[in-house]
């Protein structure tokens, strides 16, 4: 019975999983057979080629999802969470602070700048695709695809300060229906030309490499959109689990795509010249009977918006991630849903990613347009992915050198090709992912920097809060109540208690000084929460500590710090009591003190001027710490500090 029930579980986690993680793969077909042959290199529409790209669709299909991807970087979660920054923290846990350290690091925020650009021009493509399926309807309808895709588009973008929650209940049984008309539609073309079925070989590939070299190799750039979407199976595996993922991977979402794949090849295969030449266009939709274009055309619509629910959704969690880690300054962060923690909606970055989605509509148009953007971004996350897979072979898996050297060159020479194949669209697209991504990896790492600049010139004036506190005991006069200084150094003493006994020349009787700490892994348990150290005549440090996807709720985790203390038998003190050494006491009788550093630019070693006076702008436009930490506004007190760096 319980078997039974862990089944069922599984079973639905991997119909979750249909629903939310293979949006973005999914809706391939609809452009990445096509774009083979009508791209900017275009082939012959012929037998031997037709076969050479199906069979390089299989076989990229095998290698980086299903082998790269589903089957060993999925087996590299950190606290079962997945992902660019989640691996590269752990990586960090083995190979410490040397210099390779230092490179992963790097790697991994440059990937994570990169998702930022394929997050804009995955919904375009993605709903612009589908859209153009109209034209296949009726030609006439062409000029509407534009003004409907942009319509799509903005609704998707409204919709989600209201979270997704009621709608995500219909994305599982949407996209389910969705790859089982891929299936279908394609194992109808296929019992017309199974011929088509040797491209299971691999020698069709290596033929049809053997034919046109240097423009098979050009076609490697419009191939690769067939896997667009892997690194998601990765990103989200935290969402639905490692065996669910794998699960409908491998028996229904592959199997799937690869009969559409190989059905779209033996439609064209069997067609004459002129009807080939035409169909070319937009095989995905010829392949339906013409009573059923349109019903397919809505479902592919309903599938991109799906796909770009989930890319957007991904944006969040991306960003979220890095504010904690403390490469992006604190956001405004709702959270859209009481009951799923991970569901959250942050404005900057989704009016960021709307506007960004309109002007690549409105500049490139149509799909073919954008697919040449699009893969650059794709394949140079991919291409970072295998550096930091060696990486994790070798240092954390421990491989041997026979193991992991010929492992490790197999997908370099995949996906360093993908990569340079797509480096060839740069003038005709590819600069725009890669200026999205040098401009975010840019601010990524002046904030990171800054931060550790400025908390390391904050250090050398700072005053150990021991000596501090020893200082203080009878020179100053005390007042009720409790005072909690918020304090982004590990140690010392707060620049805003400094200042307050400099300005008000009092303490309160309990005086906090409290660190929000965020650790390398996804989530941090209650028993773990919190650490407390007394020091002396009212003084304590409470030091906080938070997953990277946790939310920073500071009054709720000090009224949990009494309950961890006192065992199950503990009684809930009063509402809005919290309790830290001692006794309980009112938050009304509680104020937060927070340091706000005002940063003054000097001729000293750091950063160059331009990027102090980024990271200047950067702090004055960041989400204040009373929101971020959610604390009560009519108890924070702000004290202000200058810094030079």
């Amino acid at each position: 019975m319980e078997g039974e029930e862990r089944t069922s579980a599984k079973l639905k986690l991997a119909a979750g999983a249909v629903g939310i993680v293979f949006g973005d793969i999914g809706t391939s077909p609809l452009y990445a057979f096509r774009e083979t042959f009508v791209g900017p290199h275009k082939l012959t529409i012929d037998d031997a080629h037709i076969l050479g790209v199906v069979s390089l669709i299989f076989w990229s299909m095998t290698l980086i999802v299903s082998i790269q991807y589903v089957s060993l970087l999925m087996r590299a979660d950190n606290k079962g969470q997945g992902g660019t920054l989640a691996l590269v923290t752990l990586i960090s846990r083995h190979i410490g602070e040397s210099r390779w350290h230092w490179y992963t690091l790097m790697l991994a925020v440059f990937a994570t700048a990169l998702f930022f650009g394929d997050c804009m021009i995955t919904p375009a493509v993605s709903v612009l695709s589908a859209v153009e399926g109209l034209t296949v309807v009726q030609r006439g309808l062409s000029p509407f695809v534009i003004p409907i895709a942009l319509v799509m588009l903005v609704a998707l973008f409204f919709i989600q300060k209201r979270g997704t929650a009621r709608i995500g209940l219909l994305f599982a049984p949407i996209m389910i229906l969705y790859f089982v008309t891929l299936a279908i539609l394609g194992v109808g073309h296929i019992v017309t030309a199974p011929e088509v079925l040797v491209a299971l070989n691999p020698w069709y590939a290596v033929q049809f490499f053997m034919l046109d070299g240097w423009l098979a190799f050009l076609a490697l750039g419009s191939v690769v959109l067939a896997v667009t979407g892997s690194e998601a199976l990765y990103t989200d595996m935290g969402h639905f689990g490692r065996g669910p993922m794998r699960l409908s991977w491998f028996a229904f979402v592959m199997p799937a795509l690869l009969l559409n794949y190989f059905g779209q090849g033996a439609m064209i295969m069997g067609m004459g010249d002129a009807a080939a030449a035409d169909a070319i266009s937009n095989p995905f939709f010829v392949m339906a009977p013409e009573v059923l274009r349109l019903p397919l055309v809505l479902l592919a619509a309903a599938a991109a918006f799906i796909a770009s629910q989930a890319v957007i959704s991904g944006a969040f969690s991306v960003t979220h991630q890095a504010v904690q880690l403390g490469y992006i300054p604190r956001l405004t962060i709702q959270h859209t849903s009481q009951k799923h923690q991970g569901q959250i909606y942050i404005p900057l970055v989704n009016w960021t990613l709307c506007i960004a989605v309109i002007l690549l509509v409105l500049f490139f148009r149509n799909s073919s347009n954008l697919a040449s953007a699009y893969g650059i971004a794709v394949t140079g996350a991919m291409l970072i992915d295998t550096c930091l897979l060696a990486v994790l072979l070798l240092a954390v898996w421990k491989w041997k050198w026979y193991f992991w050297v010929p492992v490790a060159a197999l997908f370099f020479i995949v996906n360093g090709a993908y990569f340079l194949a797509n480096a060839t669209k740069i003038p005709s697209g590819g600069w725009f992912p890669l200026l999205v991504g040098a401009i975010a990896f840019i601010l990524l790492t002046t904030w990171s920097k800054g931060r550790r600049l400025m908390r390391a010139r904050m250090a050398e004036v700072s005053l150990p809060l021991d000596i501090f506190a020893k200082s203080a005991r009878n020179s100053t006069a005390r007042v009720p109540g409790t005072a909690i200084f918020m304090h982004s150094g590990a140690s010392g003493t707060p620049s805003a208690l400094l200042h307050n006994i400099k300005h008000n020349k009092v303490l309160h009787e309990r005086v906090v000084v409290l660190t929000v700490q965020i650790a390398e892994v996804p989530f941090v348990e209650d028993a773990n929460r919190f650490e407390i150290e007394e020091h002396g005549d009212g003084f304590y440090s409470v030091q906080l500590r938070y997953g990277f996807m946790q939310e920073t709720d500071v009054p709720a985790a000090l009224k949990a710090i009494g309950r961890a203390k006192k065992g199950p038998d503990y009684v809930e003190p009063a509402p809005q009591t919290i309790e830290i050494g001692g006794g309980p006491f009112e938050m009304i009788q509680t104020s937060f003190f927070l340091s706000r550093q005002t940063l003054l630019s000097a001729e000293t070693p750091g950063m160059a001027v331009w990027r102090e006076r980024l990271f200047a702008w950067m702090m004055r436009n960041a989400a204040t710490p009373m929101q971020f930490f959610n604390l009560p506004t009519n108890r924070v007190v702000e004290l202000g500090s200058q810094v030079e760096i």
